[in-house]
């Protein structure tokens, strides 16, 4: 936004309270792939067990994946607050190593109930290292950091999957020495993320004294109440936890959409899993330059909406498509009918990238130091239960007989009403989406001075009346909430109106045309500083030194003036600054 040019987020890569940390998380999402991978394709194709039949060896290894961020999520978020985060990492990173090593074993002897019980363990190794990855981020990247951070690590995440994936599918094929390959990726792979976590930088317990409650479900549901008491920050927990069901349905029924939808080989199932982890990877990396280095929540209802309009627009793209032979990935890229479908796919994927990353720092920012893991983690059990929760529901679509484009129409279709009524109850989403589009489409800002609005705490900032849909502007000068105390006919317009009256504005008139509802705004306003909010007066400033004179009496506290300036030609300016005393 403004002041001194910033580097962007790749600069995070060169430095070392970052580069460490992403390449750990990088290697430990590309092993937990690679290994899940190889061994599906083995069940599948190799084992021929009767107790793992292929058929249902993909769920059942998924299953076992998940299972430990039910039971152990409430746990690995204690710990993560207890204990310096560095030091977790390297304990973590020691356990995949022994991990790996049982999986060797079980590779070499063809044993599918080691490989089964090292699925299990690496999925523990993600349940802890999960409330980790994300309450690490805020102790060692600032506000107008962690956006981009954020983006990075979700972009590393998606490649690394990708990655892990083409990885264990390719090895794991090569004739006679393919377990081999696999088991000795595997464990090189564990042990260079234990090299590299040893250059992970200190990051101090928030509550080292902290006592461990061992019972998840009491754990679990007390983190959620902590985090029901910030709305926003539960809304968030509830918002990611909705993008993974969503995007379980699809990832999911990839292979089966691949062959029996879009008549493509093995090669194209992968390439829509391509298509998909390249779409949330870019998704992941925009929200630095959409959001201007901000958490930027107006981001979210921009996301939703891709989601579902590409969503429902795959269902139309694909539903009839005329039988075909199975053809290879080059016979099915050379038809133009399907390159709507692999576009839909793309910008749906981008959609939930932008969707899920200022969510994600959201939480980090407005969560409490001493809980931000285990909110973190009590997400991790939440996303666990949705993506289940989806996965049963779309198999109930499919056994009554709906087909797989008909399954991502009721996917798009509702997100939307979900999104949709998220949105009415909580208009801050709205409130800041509107204001960016109309920063960025109506009229161009630039910020001066924004560094003096408190990163948290209570200030009033003052500035004239704006006209229309200008007074959205002042919500740029930063990314926490803004309650805006105007005049009293704006609340009364349709559209705009019924916005900022859903966002809690306060309406005020001078005191000599209504004392009444003067006094009110003096008093909403007052009330709203003492709860530690932002508060913005844009009232005409001829008639506005009583209204700011009894708020100050009211509620002492810092006090910032907004100017908005216009050059035709130019973009416009807004000027934060202290106010003189």
């Amino acid at each position: 936004m403004s002041g001194a040019a910033r580097p962007n987020q790749f600069a995070l890569l060169a430095q070392r309270r970052f580069a460490p940390f992403f390449a750990v998380q990088f290697l430990g999402a590309g092993n937990d792939n690679l290994f899940k991978f190889a061994f599906t394709v083995m069940a599948t194709y190799e084992l021929q067990l009767a107790w793992l039949p292929p058929a249902l060896a993909g769920l059942v290894i998924g299953a076992v994946f998940i299972l430990p961020f039910v039971l152990f999520s409430a746990t690995a978020g204690q710990l993560a607050d207890k204990y310096d985060k560095a030091l977790l990492t390297r304990w973590v990173k020691s356990l995949e190593i022994a991990i790996m090593a049982a999986a060797v074993w079980g590779f070499v002897r063809a044993d599918a109930v080691v490989l089964l019980a090292c699925v299990f363990g690496m999925g523990l190794h993600s349940t802890l290292f999960g409330p980790v990855k994300y309450a690490y981020l805020p102790q060692h990247l600032d506000e107008r950091e962690l956006t981009g951070g954020n983006g990075l690590v979700e972009m590393g995440t998606f490649v690394a999957i990708l990655l892990g994936n083409l990885a264990g599918g390719l090895l794991v094929a090569v004739p006679e020495a393919g377990a081999r390959l696999v088991a000795a990726a595997c464990l090189g792979v564990a042990l260079l993320g234990r090299l590299v976590a040893q250059a992970v930088p200190r990051s101090p317990a928030p509550e080292p004294g902290l006592a461990i409650n061992w019972n998840p479900f009491s754990e679990t549901w007390r983190n959620l109440l902590l985090a029901h008491e910030r709305p926003v920050v539960f809304r968030s927990l509830l918002g990611i936890s909705w993008m993974w069901a969503f995007g379980a349905v699809f990832l999911s029924q990839f292979p089966a959409f691949a062959k029996e939808v879009l008549h493509g080989d093995e090669q194209v199932a992968s390439l829509l899993l391509v298509l998909f982890s390249v779409g949330v990877g870019a998704g992941a990396l925009l929200c630095e330059t959409l959001s201007r280095r901000h958490v930027e929540i107006g981001l979210v209802p921009l996301g939703a909406a891709g989601m579902s309009i590409f969503a429902i627009d795959l269902y139309f793209a694909a539903h009839a498509l005329p039988a075909a032979a199975l053809m290879p990935v080059a016979a099915f890229v050379a038809q133009p009918a399907h390159w709507r479908v692999m576009a839909d796919l793309l910008l749906l994927a981008l959609a939930a990238g932008v969707y899920s990353v200022p969510m994600y720092a959201l939480i980090q920012l407005r969560s409490p130091a001493t809980h931000r893991a285990r909110i973190i983690a009590a997400n991790n059990i939440l996303n666990a239960l949705f993506m289940i929760a989806s996965s049963l529901g779309a198999g109930a679509l499919l056994g009554a007989g709906l087909s797989i484009p008909g399954v991502f129409l009721v996917a798009g279709v509702v997100n939307a009403v979900v999104a949709g009524t998220v949105f009415v109850l909580a208009p801050e989403y709205l409130l800041r989406c509107a204001a960016l589009l109309h920063e960025r489409l109506l009229r161009p800002l630039r910020v001066q001075g924004g560094e003096h609005v408190p990163a948290e705490g209570a200030a009033l900032l003052v500035g004239a009346a704006l006209a229309g849909a200008d007074l959205l502007l002042p919500a740029a000068a930063s990314a926490r909430p803004l309650r805006l105390v105007v005049e009293r006919r704006v609340l009364e317009r349709p559209g705009l109106g019924w916005l900022l009256r859903r966002a809690g504005a306060i309406a005020w008139a001078p005191a000599h045309e209504d004392a009444a509802l003067h006094a009110a705004a003096v008093e909403r306003a007052a009330q709203a500083l003492a709860a530690g909010e932002l508060v913005g007066l844009f009232v005409d400033p001829a008639v506005r030194a009583p209204t700011l004179a009894a708020i100050v009496a009211l509620q002492p506290v810092p006090v910032l003036t907004l100017q908005l300036q216009l050059q035709p030609g130019r973009p416009a300016t807004l000027v934060v600054d202290v106010a003189a005393n």
